[in-house]
């Protein structure tokens, strides 16, 4: 369990979990990527089915084991695997997408979303 736990900058991994998930908030919005990605995954903006709780409190862990992951490779000083894993995840939600035949322009948009707050996380760990 100490590999897991050793080195984790613990107030960089709350601050960038929170940071990246109010940044879905700009990120997901009508004036930025939303309309366009809610309309190419069959949503309504606005409405109260938009987000299931479920989904919500699910995207909110995976943004803390992600911020929890970064820190680690931050303590560590292995830069490069923060690049690896977020390539990773950035594939596989964009072929997870494209295989629920999303549009090319909302399976980008969220597979960025995570290069994204990768890299708010690194700059979170690397300040913090």
């Amino acid at each position: 369990m100490e590999p897991l736990v050793a080195n984790v900058n613990w107030l960089a991994v709350g601050a960038s979990t929170i940071i990246s998930y109010l940044f879905a908030s700009f990120w997901y919005s009508p004036s930025v990527f939303g309309k366009r990605w809610a309309d190419r995954v069959g949503l309504k903006l606005g409405t109260d089915e938009s987000f299931s709780i479920n989904a919500l409190v699910s995207q909110f862990f995976a943004t803390l084991l992600l911020a929890w992951i970064v820190s680690l490779i931050v303590g560590n000083g292995s830069l490069a695997f923060i690049v690896l894993i977020s390539l990773t995840i950035f594939f596989f939600l964009l072929s997870a997408n494209l295989i629920a035949k999303h549009s090319t322009y909302a399976s980008l948009v969220e597979a960025t979303f995570v290069l994204v707050i990768s890299l708010i996380m690194t700059v979170c760990n690397l300040l913090l």
